[in-house]
């Protein structure tokens, strides 16, 4: 990470003392040298940034935000999932930050506005904004030149999946896609019909990408529904407004991708998004995710086209 871009900014310290010593073998003087020469930009990741090895902090990567479930943390997360691997064999950079909230019994939680976290708790004004924090870290590397703005994700567990969600509804303009992992909702259950989502709780400004993965035994964030009062409805009626919200207009198609995994696809949608579902069969509530297969799925969507 910070010591790929320390061995860049190294680089470029020794090319220019290279190249005034040429200069002052042809005898002109040091201001010949361009300025670009002689302070090349290099970005600096922050603490709990994922790089891929060989990476000088040169040029822009593809960024996928990784959130960790309730009462986790960034860290634990990235070695749960595994994905670092993934980004070391296709290039791209891994941020797993902290939730705001910090829990009595440990690890975080993510600030859902009006939403009760595990403890029980509904987030009060003096809680930290976690769509500002997680939008302000997208902005802040990509400014610095290391992330490729039109190729960033987002991806969580759990709680985290719920929070990737929210982001999908509130800051679509931020990422290329989302892919909520036993976590997709598509806003609040609706108060007078728990088992529909609230339309008015998730009006995205343009169309994106939604990559979902569950286990169809998870019996804490139900496929089928149920489960908290922050779950209530079915991952079906999550997918269908998506794919609304969306203007997918193709029929669903369902097809097995693999041994015990099958998948729910809307396509046809606005700007090229599309609504996929991978479900595994007798998986209960983990990361069921085959990383190779996120990244192919998350990688072909581009923010702008």
């Amino acid at each position: 990470m910070t010591g790929a871009c320390a061995r860049g900014t190294i680089a470029a310290m020794i090319v220019r003392h290279l190249a005034a010593l040429l200069l002052a073998l042809l005898g002109l003087p040091l201001a010949t040298l361009p300025a670009a020469a002689a302070a090349a930009p290099r970005c600096t990741l922050p603490a709990a940034v994922h790089a891929p090895p060989g990476w000088a902090g040169d040029r822009p990567l593809p960024l996928v935000l990784l959130l960790h479930g309730s009462g986790g943390t960034g860290a634990a997360m990235l070695r749960d999932a595994g994905l670092a691997a993934t980004a070391d064999a296709h290039g791209f950079l891994v941020a797993y930050p902290d939730a705001g909230i910090a829990l009595t019994a440990g690890g975080f939680a993510w600030n859902i506005p009006g939403v009760p976290t595990v403890a029980g708790t509904i987030p009060g004004p003096g809680e930290r904004d976690d769509v500002a924090y997680l939008t302000g870290l997208v902005d802040r590397l990509v400014a610095a030149g290391c992330a490729d703005p039109a190729r960033v994700y987002v991806t969580g567990l759990s709680g985290g999946g719920r929070m990737t969600s929210l982001l999908g509804c509130v800051a679509p303009g931020r990422f290329a896609a989302i892919a909520p992992v036993v976590g997709l909702r598509a806003g609040i259950p609706l108060a007078a019909d728990p088992t529909r989502p609230d339309p008015a709780s998730c009006r995205p400004a343009q169309p994106i990408a939604v990559i979902a993965f569950a286990g169809d035994r998870d019996t804490t964030n139900p496929i089928d529904g149920g489960g908290a009062p922050y779950w209530r409805y079915p991952m079906h009626a999550a997918e269908q407004r998506w794919a609304a919200l969306d203007g997918c207009t193709a029929a669903p198609a369902t097809r097995w991708v693999s041994a015990g995994v099958y998948e729910e696809r809307y396509g046809d949608c606005r700007a090229g998004t599309e609504v996929v579902a991978r479900v595994t069969v007798g998986a209960g509530h983990r990361w069921v995710v085959d990383n190779e297969a996120l990244w192919t799925l998350l990688s072909r969507h581009r923010r702008g086209g």
